[in-house]
């Protein structure tokens, strides 16, 4: 049995190598190809097996034609069911009513609670997320629905304050900028990392929703999609530092490609990464029968409660 810590990294998908369209390609990312052995994140990497991480290429288009979208992607991870094919299209970014229907019905989160176990979301939302959502100005996404929906509560600047919950930039930086938000502890990359890790380790199921990763890639800046990566990677090496020796799993994936080809400016068809970071047995274990979105459910209840 293991803890999960789930790193979803929004919109990236497995693409070239190519410094000069893809910026996982170019972005000095030193702790990520040390996990890797030398390797970046991209298509011609994965399948890997090193000695502590393991990357594969899962499809995200589960077989229904069009581009991938994030309800509809999400969805599949959370649910572990085919929602594109149930619902007839890929859809995004927030769920329309038959998506939502489907998350509403049962969750990833609301099945370790049903099992006993814990769950939560570590993003800290501010006020003005809250008073968007009961004004309904507001819808959630896919991820907070299924935390909702499983009776968990959403994390506040007061979670934030108390070092229970993230920003969206894991750091804080971002938070303390935006004018109204309440103070925040800023931390450096590294110590974001380790302070994600030892909240997520309080928890049988933990989820990170990094979402700045699609937002760059559909503004399509290749300096700062690069800059963004960097940071990402700093937080990355932190969080390994802190589960190295442990019976614990990190895994990181997307639902959709974008970020991996700047020359589109939109989603890809390119599979995404499944990284998984923890011990060889554990990570064996979970690739087993992992293809699709529709598998990191089975994957994570089997490591959670055997």
């Amino acid at each position: 049995m293991a803890h999960v810590l789930l790193l979803f990294m929004d919109g990236v998908g497995l693409g070239p190598d190519d410094p000069s369209v893809n910026p996982l390609a170019a972005a000095s990312m030193p702790r990520l190809s040390s996990l890797l052995e030398g390797r970046r994140l991209v298509r011609s990497a994965a399948p890997f097996h090193g000695g502590e991480a393991t990357l594969l290429a899962v499809d995200a288009c589960l077989g229904v034609d069009g581009l991938p979208q994030s309800a509809s992607g999400q969805a599949a991870i959370l649910t572990g069911r085919n929602v594109p094919k149930e619902i007839g299209e890929h859809y995004g970014p927030k769920p329309n009513p038959a998506v939502a229907a489907i998350v509403r019905q049962g969750s990833l989160f609301s099945e370790v609670a049903r099992r006993g176990g814990t769950a939560g979301l570590l993003n800290a939302y501010p006020p003005r997320y809250f008073e968007g959502i009961e004004s309904g100005r507001r819808l959630y996404s896919c991820i907070p629905l299924a935390a909702t929906s499983a009776g968990l509560g959403l994390r506040s600047a007061e979670d934030l304050l108390r070092g229970e919950a993230f920003s969206a930039d894991f750091t804080g930086e971002g938070w303390a900028l935006q004018p109204g938000f309440p103070s925040a502890p800023v931390y450096t990359p590294a110590e974001a990392g380790a302070r994600l890790a030892a909240t997520a380790r309080s928890l049988d199921l933990a989820w990170f929703d990094y979402w700045p990763s699609d937002y760059a890639g559909h503004r399509g800046d290749a300096d700062a999609s690069r800059q963004l990566l960097e940071s990402f990677d700093a937080v990355l090496g932190g969080l390994a530092d802190a589960y190295r020796g442990s019976p614990d799993l990190v895994v990181v994936t997307s639902d959709h490609g974008n970020l991996e080809d700047l020359n589109r400016r939109g989603h890809t068809r390119n599979p995404v990464p499944a990284l998984l970071i923890g011990p060889a047995d554990v990570r064996e274990r979970f690739s087993q029968g992992l293809s699709d979105l529709t598998g990191f459910v089975p994957a994570i209840l089997r490591e959670i409660f055997g």
